[in-house]
């Protein structure tokens, strides 16, 4: 069986970190995700998508992402049925987020002016330049004369 879900898009609310009553943390988000098909004439269409984080992803999510940062999910997609205040029965569809990434620049992502910030890992600068194979000319190789079989 196979379940897998990934979607990209822009949270439509700030979320909230919630705990459960034995110390989990949980928070639950909408992330409005774009159609790539467009008619002519129409304005290009949206797709509201609930999703859940539990534990570390949620605390993530409710730390560095606010409404309208882009973020990537990756989750499987899940039911549940559940009873609204008037009796009826109703289906919840979900994602349950298994990883989740930033996709804007800093400045979308909201969190430039809070109190968290992230920061990508620097990276190593190049002590030398790498070598330029592809200057180099035909004349700078030559045939093996070599009759013994090759060792592999």
């Amino acid at each position: 069986m196979l379940n897998c879900a990934v979607i990209m898009g822009r949270l439509v609310a700030d979320p909230e970190l919630r705990t459960t009553a034995s110390g989990i943390s949980v928070t639950s988000f909408t992330v409005a995700v774009e159609r790539s098909f467009v008619r002519q004439g129409e304005e290009r269409q949206a797709d509201f998508i609930d999703v859940v984080a539990w534990r570390q992803t949620a605390e993530f999510v409710s730390r560095y992402f606010r409404k309208g940062s882009m973020i990537a999910v990756q989750g499987a997609i899940q039911t549940r049925k559940y009873e609204d205040r008037n009796g009826n029965k109703r289906t919840a569809v979900e994602i349950v987020a298994d990883n989740v990434s930033f996709c804007g620049s800093k400045s979308e992502s909201g969190t430039s002016g809070g109190n968290a910030r992230y920061e990508e890992p620097a990276r190593p600068q190049n002590q030398s330049a790498a070598p330029a194979y592809a200057s180099g000319s035909t004349g700078d190789f030559g045939d093996i004369q070599d009759d013994d079989e090759l060792p592999f």
